[in-house]
């Protein structure tokens, strides 16, 4: 029997009282970690076409999504109550268009005492905002669909990648 198993698993992110807190990462190692979240735009054929011919009425949907994406990772902690606000080193924010919409894609980099999964999933969610912002007037119905992470590597968990 695995006495581990039998423990009640305790919460970090709550105090003796059940409230919620910030995690103290004070003692952790600073360490390199990277995270990739995706996500996905769901379009209308007319709003792919416009997005594949340069034709979306407000401009390049895709940059302004790229950069949405990237301003939304360094704001994480401020949208996101208990994440801590970490030096993000690297946010690289893609944005590929596919026959049922958009598909975009964001990994980020840093070195210190917590992981960036929330950075990279607040990117891609910000930048699918800015797409379906940029597109509506074409497709008011767009959908914004399975954010999600796919891998993370760094830290004390190591390595784990979606199944």
């Amino acid at each position: 029997m695995n006495e581990a198993a039998d423990q009640p698993r305790q919460l970090t992110h709550l105090d003796a009282a059940g409230r919620a807190l910030m995690v103290d990462v004070t003692s952790k190692d600073v360490t390199s970690r990277q995270a990739r979240a995706s996500g996905r735009v769901l379009l209308s054929p007319a709003a792919v076409a416009a997005l594949r011919d340069g034709t979306v009425p407000k401009g390049d949907a895709l940059a302004v999504a790229r950069i949405a994406g990237i301003q939304g990772a360094k704001r994480t902690p401020d949208l996101v109550p208990l994440c801590h606000p970490i030096g993000l080193h690297a946010v690289i924010v893609e944005a590929e268009v596919h026959d049922d919409g958009v598909r975009i894609v964001a990994t980020t980099r840093t070195a210190d005492r917590t992981g960036v999964e929330m950075e990279a999933l607040t990117a891609v969610a910000v930048g699918a905002l800015a797409l379906v912002d940029m597109i509506k007037a074409i497709d008011p119905a767009a959908v914004i669909s399975d954010i999600r992470v796919e891998e993370k590597s760094g830290g004390r968990t190591g390595t784990w990648t979606r199944p």
